[in-house]
C-alpha cells in the first residue's frame, strides 16, 4: 500500500507524535481539580485487536472479482483488521465504541485504487451491484461521515484514497495546483514547498487528513484568516459520479466524470462547485482538485496577547477584521482555555510560563486584572519583511486600544510547533475515562458574546443534570468581517461503559441546540456527517433540506453513495448512530 498511512485501528497511528505529561506537572492537577480524575491514580488501559468480534465479510465473489480487476489484488482487502480500520472515523463516539468492542455495519473490503480511472472502474462496479461506497480520505472525521447506516444489508465497499497522493502540476503564472484527492497535508505541502509554494491550508488534523477530505467536509485552517476557507481555495475538481438510473444498472455504464474548470469566477447558473464542497461523498468520490496556492512568504511570526477577559478579547478581534490589518491568523481564547493552556505549558518551564508566572503577572496585577479571567490570543502575520511589521503596528494599536498587553513571539512559536498535538491530548484522556470533544459555530460579532455565554451555561448545566464533573472552553479560530467561529472544547468525566454515551450525547445536544436557539450554524469546518444531520433543518430550514434531499436523490437514486449522511431520518441530538443496537 505504498504512499497509504499507517493508522491503528482505534487510534491515531505510529507516525504520530505521542502525548505524554510526563513533563507537564501542572497538567495533572489540572485534570484532577476541573475534571475530578486523578491521573496518578487511573491505569492507562489500550484495547486489543483481539479482543474485538469482527462481523464476517459478506463480500460476494462476482464482486470481489470486478473489484480486483478494477485495483489489482494486491490494492484489495478483506482482513479484519483493515476492515475495522475503516469503519469509523476518530470522533468521539466512534472511539468509545471501539474502546468498548462496538462495531457497527463495517465495510465487507477496502480497496485502494491509484488511478482516476481505477476509481472509476470500482464505483461502476459497486453501483452496478447495488453496493455501498463510501470514500475515505485520512479518516479523521469526528461527525460519523464514514460508516456505513446501522443494518445496511447491502456490500459495503471502502475506497481508500491514499494512493491517489501526488501534486500533478503547478501553474506559476496563475499560482494553481492540481493535487490528487488522496494527498495528505504533509505530503502536499512537502511537494509544494519543494518548488517554493504553500496551500495555506492546516486544519488541525493536518497530518491525518487528505486534500480531498478538505473540500468533501468545507474543511477550514488556521491560517484561512488570509488564504480563506477550502470553498475560497478550491477553484475546480474532478468527480467520480453515477450516470445511470437506479433502475438501469448496466455494468460499464453507471458512471460519468464531472469535470470544472479551475476560474477565478463564474455566472454558470447555480454552483455546481459549491454543491460539491461539504458532500460529504453524497455526490460522488472527487478524484482531483484544482487550488489556490501562494508563494512561501519571506517572512513569519506569530505574537502572543493578553487581554483582562474574554469580553475584551471578542471586541479585539471584531475591531481587527473591521480595521486594515489582515492577519494570517486571529485566535482568542476564553478563561478556560487559558488556563488549559497554561497547565499544558511544557515542563512548566516554558517561554509562555515564564511570561505568564513571572514579569507579565506582575503587571496584569498592577493594572487591576483578574487572574483567573485573564486571555491570551495568537495573532499570526505572513508576507514581505516590511508588511509583517507594518502589520504588527497596526494590530498592536488595536491591542492597546481594547486593554491588551503583548508579551512578544516566545509563545507564539510554541503555539505553532504544537498545534497538531491536540488530537493525542483527548486520546489520553480517553484512557482516563474522560471523553472530550469538539463542536465549533459561526455567529455575527453581535451575537458573539452571547454565543459563548449562554453556550458555556448550558454544557455546564448538562453536566450537573448527568451527575458527572466536566469542562468547557472555547476560542475564536477563524474570523470575518460579519462575524466568527468560536470553538468549544468539553469533557465529561464518565468512564462508565453503561452511562458514558448518554452522558456524552446530553452534554453534545446541550452545546448543539445552543448554536441552533442563537441562529448559528450546526458546523463550520468539521462538517455534518452523522452526528449533525438532526439539526440541518433548524440550521438552513425545511426547505433547505428539501433542496439537499432533492439533489442527492437526483444524483444517486439508488442512495449508492455513502447514504445517511448530511440527511437522515432522525430526531434533533440523536443520529441514527447514537443508540447502540441491542
Amino acid at each position: 500500500m505504498t504512499g497509504v498511512k499507517n493508522q491503528k485501528w482505534w487510534g491515531w497511528g505510529d507516525e504520530g507524535t505521542a502525548y505524554s505529561i510526563d513533563n507537564k506537572p501542572k497538567f495533572k492537577p489540572f485534570v484532577r481539580d476541573v475534571i475530578g480524575v486523578d491521573v496518578d491514580s487511573v491505569p492507562v488501559k489500550k484495547p486489543r485487536f483481539e479482543d474485538l468480534d469482527v462481523p464476517a465479510c459478506e463480500l460476494g465473489d462476482a464482486l470481489k472479482q470486478s473489484l480486483t480487476d478494477a485495483v489489482g489484488a494486491a490494492n484489495l482487502f478483506v482482513d479484519d483488521e483493515v476492515r475495522v480500520a475503516h469503519c469509523y472515523g476518530k470522533g468521539v463516539r466512534d472511539l468509545l465504541r471501539l474502546r468498548q468492542g462496538i462495531l457497527g455495519r463495517i465495510p465487507d473490503v477496502v480497496v485502494y485504487p491509484g488511478t482516476e480511472d481505477e476509481v472509476i472502474a470500482v464505483a461502476d462496479a459497486v453501483i452496478a451491484a447495488d453496493g455501498v461506497l463510501i470514500p475515505y480520505g485520512g479518516g479523521s472525521n469526528i461527525v460519523a461521515a464514514l460508516e456505513a447506516v446501522p443494518g445496511e444489508t447491502r456490500q459495503v465497499v471502502s475506497v481508500d484514497m491514499g494512493r491517489l497522493n501526488k501534486v500533478l502540476e503547478i501553474d506559476e503564472v496563475s499560482g494553481l495546483a492540481r493535487i490528487q484527492a488522496g494527498t495528505y497535508g504533509p505530503d502536499m505541502e512537502k511537494q509544494l514547498n519543494a518548488r517554493g509554494w504553500t496551500l495555506g491550508h492546516f486544519p488541525d488534523s493536518f497530518i491525518w487528513s487528505t486534500v480531498g477530505g478538505w473540500v468533501a467536509t468545507r474543511s477550514s485552517g488556521n491560517q484561512s484568516d488570509k488564504y480563506g476557507d477550502i470553498a475560497d481555495v478550491t477553484r475546480g475538481m474532478r468527480v467520480v459520479m453515477p450516470s445511470a438510473t437506479a433502475a438501469d444498472r448496466v455494468p460499464g455504464q453507471c458512471t460519468q466524470v464531472l469535470h470544472l474548470n479551475p476560474l477565478p469566477s463564474s455566472s454558470s447558473g447555480p454552483s455546481v462547485r459549491e454543491m460539491l464542497i461539504g458532500s460529504e461523498g453524497r455526490l460522488g468520490i472527487i478524484t482531483e482538485v484544482s487550488m489556490n496556492v501562494h508563494r512561501i512568504a519571506e517572512a513569519k511570526e506569530i505574537q502572543a496577547y493578553f487581554f483582562p477577559n474574554y469580553d475584551a478579547g471578542l471586541e479585539f478581534a471584531e475591531a481587527v477584521c473591521h480595521s486594515d490589518a489582515s492577519p494570517v491568523m486571529l485566535r482568542v481564547s476564553d478563561a478556560n482555555e487559558t488556563k488549559f493552556s497554561m497547565a499544558n505549558a511544557s515542563g512548566g518551564k516554558s517561554k509562555i510560563s515564564q511570561y505568564v508566572n513571572k514579569a507579565v503577572q506582575k503587571i496584569m496585577v498592577s493594572k487591576g486584572w483578574d487572574l483567573d479571567q485573564i486571555c491570551m490570543s495568537f495573532i499570526g502575520f505572513e508576507g514581505s519583511p516590511a508588511n509583517v511589521r507594518f502589520q504588527k503596528g497596526l494590530v498592536g494599536q488595536l491591542v492597546r486600544k481594547h486593554g491588551g498587553m503583548g508579551v512578544g513571539k516566545g509563545p507564539g512559536s510554541m503555539y505553532d510547533e504544537k498545534k497538531f498535538d491536540i488530537p493525542y491530548i483527548r486520546d489520553f484522556l480517553l484512557d482516563l475515562g474522560i471523553p472530550a470533544d469538539v463542536s465549533e459555530t459561526t455567529s455575527t460579532w453581535a451575537n458573539a458574546k452571547t454565543m459563548h455565554d449562554e453556550t458555556v451555561k448550558r454544557a455546564e448545566e448538562a453536566f450537573a443534570k448527568t451527575g458527572h464533573k466536566g469542562f468547557i472552553m472555547c476560542h475564536v479560530s477563524h474570523s470575518y468581517h460579519i462575524g466568527a467561529c468560536q470553538y468549544f472544547t468539553f469533557a465529561i468525566a464518565d468512564s462508565n461503559p453503561e452511562t458514558v454515551f448518554e452522558s456524552y450525547d446530553a452534554v453534545k445536544q446541550a452545546v448543539q441546540q445552543s448554536f441552533m436557539d442563537l441562529k448559528g450554524t450546526v458546523s463550520h469546518h468539521h462538517g455534518v456527517g452523522e452526528e449533525h444531520s438532526p439539526w440541518m433543518a433548524q440550521d438552513i430550514s425545511e426547505a433547505g433540506v428539501h433542496v439537499q434531499k432533492v439533489l442527492f436523490e437526483g444524483v444517486d437514486p439508488g442512495h449508492n453513495l455513502n447514504p445517511g449522511k448530511i440527511i437522515h431520518e432522525g430526531v434533533p441530538g440523536v443520529s441514527s448512530n447514537s443508540k447502540q443496537p441491542e
